[in-house]
Formats: structure tokens, sequence, C-alpha cells
């Protein structure tokens, strides 16, 4: 691709990483990044996923390498930036995007297990991805990293009291860090996607049978959010453009906490 074919939110040169990257949002910002001419560590818990993306991504003329990773195993996690590294040489911009949520339930049915898995994986996981991709990003000079939040973030998910604590713990997460290493030329923001049309969303709707018609009418637009629309929200937050933007919240919802 060349560089005039670049969209306007160029990242050309750079190398992204992106965890959660074999469907939905860690999926659309994998081509994203890509687009804009960045090479991408394509990661994902499960490999047949993972590594489809980065093959399509390098059939569209991009750089792509897919690494394994579960968020669950802090090697796992560090070994990822790693070998980002042994294949790129450097990191740029990553988008923490793999997370876990549970079925809603009563607060007193949820369990300790149930509590430390979500923990684990949707705050204690980033924090390490974060340890790992700014000490890699100190040694070029800088970066930018987005962690992907959600709109439990901002307010209480009924019945997900864990994952409401997790998404919560981001945004302070990300300004703890966004202050410490702004002089350093490191950025790091949270984007909070709405409700986004993805498989587990879809299943959702799906599952919950009339009541699903009626959900949908309550959105904005009578409509889901698309993965892309928040993937180029990331990408933009990852670029130049955005240069003067760390500790943010973008929320990426179509306005629906505004209702």
């Amino acid at each position: 691709m060349r560089s005039a074919d670049l969209p306007q939110t160029s990242l050309a040169g750079k190398v992204a990483l992106v965890t959660g990257a074999g469907s939905g949002i860690g999926r659309a910002a994998a081509f994203a990044f890509a687009a804009r001419g960045a090479a991408v560590a394509v990661v994902n818990r499960t490999a047949s996923k993972g590594q489809a993306v980065a093959a399509e991504i390098r059939e569209t003329g991009g750089r792509a390498e897919f690494i394994a990773a579960d968020m669950r195993d802090p090697a796992a996690i560090e070994a990822m930036v790693a070998r980002t590294l042994e294949h790129f040489g450097r990191l740029d911009c990553a988008f923490n995007n793999a997370g876990l949520s549970l079925p809603p339930r009563g607060f007193l049915e949820h369990s300790l297990a149930d509590w430390r898995e979500i923990i684990e994986v949707d705050l204690t996981a980033v924090f390490l991805c974060m340890q790992h991709q700014i000490r890699a990003m100190l040694a070029t000079g800088g970066g930018a990293i987005v962690n992907n939040g959600s709109g439990a973030s901002i307010m209480g998910a009924q019945g997900m009291p864990h994952y409401t604590a997790a998404k919560h713990g981001l945004l302070g997460l990300v300004k703890v860090a966004a202050k410490e290493f702004a002089s350093q030329g490191i950025r790091i923001n949270t984007v909070c996607p709405g409700v986004i049309d993805t498989a587990p969303m879809r299943a959702f709707v799906d599952s919950i049978g009339p009541a699903g018609k009626a959900f949908m009418h309550t959105l904005p637009g009578a409509r889901m959010g698309e993965p892309e629309e928040v993937a180029r929200v990331v990408a933009w937050l990852c670029s130049d453009e955005a240069a003067y933007v760390s500790g943010a919240t973008l929320v990426v919802d179509g306005g629906m906490l505004c209702f």
C-alpha cells in the first residue's frame, strides 16, 4: 500500500499489538491498524481465529504475525510483548481488548471464584499488559496504549458486580499510568464501547426472544454499533492526531448514556 493511499489517520511505520484480536472489536482494530500502515501483532487465545486474522491482513498487503496468549497467564503476557519485539523490533501502539464476562446473576449469587476470574482477566491482566508494553515503549521513546472499557466503566451493569468493578478499575489504572508516563512520551486512554454488533451480543439479543426486539428499539438509532466504529476511535487515539489526548475516557455508544 502506497503512503498516498493511506487513510488520513496514518500509522505508517508503527507496530501495533492487539489482544483478543480474533473476533469482534479486536479483529476490527487489527484491520484498522493494518489499513493505516502499521505492522500488527495479532494476539488471541484461540489460535485458529488469530491465525486467520493475521493471514487475511497479509493477503491484503499488510504485515501481521499471530501470537498466542491467554490473559490468565502472566508468563504468556510477558512473552506476548517479547515476541512482538522479536518479530518487529519495537512496539508503538497497544490495544488491550481481551476480556471476559459471565451471565448476569443476583449480587448474592456470585461466587468468589466468579469474582477472581473476572478481576484476573479484565483488570489484573490489563495491568500486566501495560507494564510490559510501557517498558517496551520506553526503550524506543514512547507510544500509545488504549484499554477497552465498557458502559460498565461509567455506570453499574446490573447482575455483573465483578465486571463493573473491573471496568471501573480500568479508568483509575489509566489515569495513574497516563500521569506518570506523560513526560516520557507515552499516552494511555480508555475507549468505552456501548452495545456493539458482535457474536456474543447477537447471541444475547436472540436468547431473550421478543424482549430482544424491544431492547433494540431502546438503542440510539435503533441499532447496535459496528466493531469498525470502535476500531476507528482506537486507531485515532494511537495516532499523532491525538497527540494531546491522554488519561481520557472516550465513550463510543451512539449517545446511549445520554438517554
